[in-house]
């Protein structure tokens, strides 16, 4: 099963950089990653593009192909718990990869530059969007019940802690959305508008924030979900999926494991798989959550109340601009780009939009 990876359809293997030319780690540090991990003299390395938080590379080794990856964003006593679920999970099915341990038993090693981790090669390509056919949206909304269903089992105190009693996620005001986007503008005119996307930015500011204000009566009642939740990937995008032709054969990155709402993870899954610059392909969100529902049971008002506080999220958050204007990283405006022509087209179908959700 994490034998091999090929290339996603967007990024074919052909296009990956060397190391050398994109993302580099030192000699000695690498050395010494692949003594930590046992995996000999590493002949190779290539860096991957599709990541967007974290750094990942393809080591061809003495001891066979790996992935390597490099954590900067996750508490590494976190990372560890995370990974430490893989084996379970693998044990009853799921398409996963356990890590490779490193000397001193731990699924990370620490260096001077961050916490690393370490997979076998895994099967596969990544496919985006509206690409997976009927049949696959479907069964990946059941590999996902599956995978959620497993997880609870390891939430017996010592693979994963305890399922909590009562969950609160946070909920952004409209005074608090509006206080952002106004700083934004603000960053974005200090700039002058010297590029294209400083234009794009300042009129979809312009346009957010009198979205916000027409819309805040629809701000999420309080911050309590609809039951039920418990323990969650986090981060199931295409990215992070593989498939060997019909087959789902990997699910990777385990950095965001975390008690969160069943259906938030179904719901959010469904954005960014089927979502883009023209919308959803409800369709095919309609056969993803009957997937799911076909293994595990998520009612109604908890599918409702999640694709209600994704959108009242989506409206109030200015993540990427945030990386461009106070970071200063470039990596995720054309995902800004995409998601703001969702953001207008969901905001136009609220209804149309909740119904496919809810209608399998």
């Amino acid at each position: 099963m994490c034998a091999e990876r090929v290339a996603s359809r967007i990024v074919p293997w052909v296009t990956i950089t060397p190391i050398a030319d994109k993302i580099h780690i030192p000699d000695e540090e690498l050395s010494g990653l692949a003594s930590t991990f046992g995996i000999g003299t590493v002949h190779e390395w290539r860096h991957l593009p599709d990541g967007l938080m974290n750094v990942n590379w393809r080591l061809d080794a003495e001891a066979g192909t790996f992935a390597l990856k490099r954590v900067t964003d996750v508490p590494l006593e976190r990372l560890r718990r995370n990974l430490g679920v893989l084996e379970f999970l693998g044990d009853h099915g799921l398409p996963v990869c356990a890590p490779i341990l490193a000397s001193d038993g731990s699924a990370v090693a620490e260096t001077p530059s961050g916490g690393y981790c370490l997979f076998p090669w895994a099967a596969g390509e990544h496919i985006p969007g509206a690409s997976l056919t009927m049949g696959q949206a479907a069964a990946l909304g059941a590999h996902i019940a599956r995978l959620h269903v497993t997880l609870s089992w390891a939430a017996d105190g010592r693979t994963l802690p305890r399922t909590p009693e009562s969950l609160a996620v946070d909920v952004t005001s409209v005074e608090r959305a509006a206080e952002k986007a106004e700083r934004l503008s603000a960053a974005v005119a200090e700039r002058g508008g010297a590029t294209a996307f400083d234009e794009e930015a300042t009129v979809a500011l312009e346009a957010r924030q009198e979205m916000i204000a027409a819309y805040a009566d629809r701000l999420p009642a309080d911050e309590v979900p609809v039951a039920p939740y418990g323990w969650t990937h986090g981060d199931l995008q295409y990215r992070n999926l593989l498939w060997t032709g019909s087959e789902l054969t990997a699910v990777l990155d385990w950095d965001r494991v975390a008690v969160r709402p069943y259906a938030e993870e179904v719901v959010r899954t469904a954005q960014v798989q089927f979502g883009g610059a023209d919308g959803f392909d409800l369709e095919r969100v309609a056969a993803f959550v009957g997937g799911y529902r076909s293994v595990a049971p998520l009612s109604t008002p908890a599918l409702e109340d999640a694709v209600h506080r994704l959108w009242w999220k989506r409206l109030t958050d200015f993540w990427q601009l945030e990386f461009r204007y106070h970071k200063g990283d470039n990596s995720f405006d054309e995902l800004f780009t995409q998601d703001e022509a969702l953001l207008h087209w969901w905001t136009d179908r609220l209804d149309e939009v909740e119904a496919a959700f809810t209608s399998a």
